[in-house]
């Protein structure tokens, strides 16, 4: 069911995974996941490379986020092997993620967010997979990484956590568009954790790495739930990505479209802002922020 690239190298060594287009409208990593398949080659490698460039054809195809059947992937797993189409899906991508050594799941913001630069991980119960997923997020080398909660159910890397795969997902921009920075930030990232991981031959980049924090707080992790829109109408920031904030800071306005009704949005915490909405709509309840307080 899942259009896969094989390459296999000239010696044995791990198994890697790397996912992208999970969601439909994430495109910096459907392009990054193919350059990479182009790039790497089997007599410079160690081990095998299994890249799945769009695990959600459907949802592509529809230029959404989800397939006709409106469930969320990421919320769909480990899937059915005789469910609905999403569930389908979910089910293979579980199975390819179980038969992995280590797996790397790409993401953006899609059309509904933009988000600052990440790499993250769940905060396993297993101290040698918890230091493997630390050294992957360390090495994709973006400017935050960030270790959550391991009790959020459905997604990739819950699959992985119960399989005992060391997983990490990265986040980079969104908002409709397929930025040449992102991508190539994903091919490196990628190529790094091969590198970390004895796989190939690589001269170690520069640090990039700004922010690192972990948080086993229930619900860390879970970027829909900050600072919901009162509202249906249009945000405005008066912040930016990366911006370092205050509790109690105003971070912007929702306004209806006559200007009758505006209330401010205010941080709830202090940190470094990584999420913004992609398109100035928001709806009632919506997420317009989240702030990692490192």
């Amino acid at each position: 069911m899942l259009q896969t690239i094989e390459i296999v190298g000239a010696t044995a060594g791990p198994k890697l995974l790397i996912t992208g287009g999970v969601h439909g409208d994430e495109y910096e990593p459907m392009v990054a996941c193919r350059k990479l398949a182009e790039m790497l080659k089997p007599e410079a490698l160690r081990g095998a490379v299994t890249v799945v460039p769009c695990v959600n054809v459907a949802a592509f195809e529809r230029g959404m986020r989800t397939a006709d059947d409106g469930l969320d992937l990421a919320r769909t797993c480990p899937g059915k092997v005789d469910g609905r189409p999403t569930e389908r899906v979910a089910h293979a991508l579980s199975e390819l993620i179980r038969a992995a050594d280590y797996y790397i799941d790409l993401h953006t913001g899609g059309v509904a967010y933009e988000l600052f630069p990440l790499a993250g991980y769940t905060l396993h119960r297993d101290p040698q997979i918890l230091e493997a997923q630390r050294r992957m997020a360390r090495a994709f080398n973006l400017p935050l990484v960030w270790g959550t909660s391991p009790n959020l159910d459905g997604r990739s890397l819950s699959v992985a956590r119960d399989a005992g795969v060391p997983a990490i997902y990265a986040e980079y921009g969104g908002g409709s568009v397929c930025s040449a920075a992102g991508t190539a930030a994903y091919v490196d990232g990628c190529l790094n954790v091969l590198a970390e991981f004895g796989m190939l031959e690589r001269v170690p980049p520069q640090n990039g790495v700004l922010y690192v924090k972990e948080d086993p707080r229930d619900g860390s992790g879970h970027l829909q739930l900050g600072h919901p829109a009162p509202r249906t109408g249009i945000f405005e920031a008066c912040v930016a990505l990366g911006d370092r904030v205050t509790q109690g800071d105003r971070l912007g306005t929702v306004t209806d479209v006559t200007g009758a009704a505006a209330t401010d949005i205010t941080a709830n915490a202090s940190g470094v802002l990584i999420m913004l909405p992609g398109l100035p709509r928001v709806v009632k309840d919506q997420a317009t922020a989240m702030i990692v307080e490192v």
